[in-house]
């Protein structure tokens, strides 16, 4: 098996050639057109593409006799079309919504393209062998032409997209204001309409029809976790599109009975589960430890206000406060009261003594600046948006640990400085 994996790499058997490059090819053609009907929240349409393609592929070799890939091609290409058409056409003219359209015609052109695959099974035209992969896919299969066909039409999606790349994200995001500034929507929609039908003409060859979404929308999903802007995204789909592709004819290599499509989008998928949990800023880890450290910034706040708090009724800005004394103002359990007591000491707001902990000057401003903005925020609601006094404490308490400095500045100048809060607390400056 190790012996098969590094022969792989070699390069030396044409077929691994052609099946590398096409699965890479059509992979990242996929993913890049495919960002587009995703971010359109169109995804269901390349699945309803997909299968509508199958009729197409039928009723070309039916017509010619000949299993000519650039006949199928057309085909495919032709039906995929009309696919489209059915689905604006229902959802224009009824009251059925887009998904249901596309589920329905998703499943007749499906149905009628099951049909007439057994009507060629059953004609007994020898030229019919490998017809049927069109179903699952059959990368194995590809042979030099097919790689130069697909190439060809790859190449000239990726143009089309270069070339009108400002268009198309223009309608992605905004098709509202593409047509106040005289786009010609309708054209744009039509080029990326049929640019999506090559795409997945090109693709069924890897993963066949019934997986051909994945390749279109995974890409996309797993990227745009990792990034915000488009041309980012697109770079990184197209990579992670024709990565899947190769690690697809490489499972396939090593393994015989593999197949190469669904290999693809496993690998596709393994990508989508990795980004989903471990990507920066937008990952399921990386959202989890934020939402941690925010309630633990708040936690600690909560606490600081209550030393100044406790401090301030009782003079005692220099005495030991008991855990005892903390919950009265901030119901913790014990447990965590201790915590967070640790934790603000070990960052230098507190140090301790034998009776308990009492704030450091560090310490003593912040805990200051809190109570301020608290303060600050509930003579602001009471005079501008007229809340009564005794309904502005909860808001405050939530909102104090988001203003920041400028917010702060503006806020003080704002209110004029003033002396004490809508209860006559005292609003402590610097």
């Amino acid at each position: 098996m190790w012996e098969n994996a590094l022969s792989f790499f070699d390069f030396d058997d044409a077929n691994v050639i052609y099946v590398s490059l096409g699965t890479i090819i059509l992979g990242a053609g996929a993913a890049v057109v495919g960002a587009f009907t995703f971010f359109r929240k169109k995804a269901l349409i390349g699945d309803a593409i997909a299968h509508a393609i199958l009729p197409g592929v039928c009723l070309a070799f039916i017509l010619s006799g000949t299993k000519n890939y650039f006949l199928l091609i057309t085909g495919a290409f032709f039906t995929g079309w009309l696919s489209i058409i059915a689905v604006d056409y229902i959802v224009k003219k009824s009251k059925i919504k887009e998904d249901t359209a596309i589920g329905l015609i998703l499943s007749v052109f499906f149905g009628v393209g099951i049909m007439l695959l057994t009507y060629i099974q059953q004609s007994g035209n020898a030229a019919q062998t490998g017809l049927d992969s069109f179903l699952f896919g059959k990368a194995a299969s590809m042979l030099v032409q097919d790689v130069i066909v697909f190439s060809v039409i790859s190449i000239i999606v990726m143009i089309m997209i270069f070339l009108f790349y400002k268009e198309l994200k223009l309608i992605t995001y905004d098709k509202d204001f593409a047509q106040s500034v005289g786009l010609p929507v309708k054209w744009i929609e039509f080029l990326l309409s049929s640019l999506t039908v090559l795409a997945v003409v090109t693709g069924i060859q890897a993963v066949g029809v019934v997986l051909m979404a994945a390749l279109l929308i995974t890409p996309t999903a797993a990227a745009k976790y990792w990034s915000g802007s488009l041309s980012i995204i697109l770079i990184l789909a197209a990579a992670i599109g024709g990565f899947s592709g190769v690690s697809g004819a490489f499972i396939s290599y090593i393994a015989p009975n593999m197949p190469t499509g669904p290999w693809v989008v496993m690998v596709l998928s393994a990508f989508a589960i990795i980004s989903i949990m471990f990507a920066p800023r937008k990952g399921y880890i990386s959202r989890l430890w934020q939402q941690l450290k925010n309630r633990r910034q708040i936690q600690d706040e909560n606490i600081l206000k209550a030393f100044h708090q406790i401090a301030e009724s009782e003079n005692s800005f220099d005495e030991s406060k008991s855990i005892e004394k903390l919950r009265e103002k901030r119901y913790y359990t014990i447990r965590l009261m201790k915590r967070i007591l640790v934790r603000l000491k070990r960052n230098g707001y507190l140090k301790r003594s034998k009776e308990g902990y009492y704030l450091s000057d560090y310490g003593q401003r912040k805990a200051a600046r809190l109570v301020k903005l608290h303060r600050l925020w509930e003579l602001y609601l009471t005079e501008y948006l007229r809340i009564a006094p005794d309904h502005v404490h909860e808001d405050a308490d939530t909102i104090e640990h988001l203003i920041t400095p400028e917010l702060e500045k503006k806020l003080e100048e704002k209110l004029g400085y003033p002396e004490v809060d809508p209860h006559n607390s005292k609003i402590p400056y610097d």
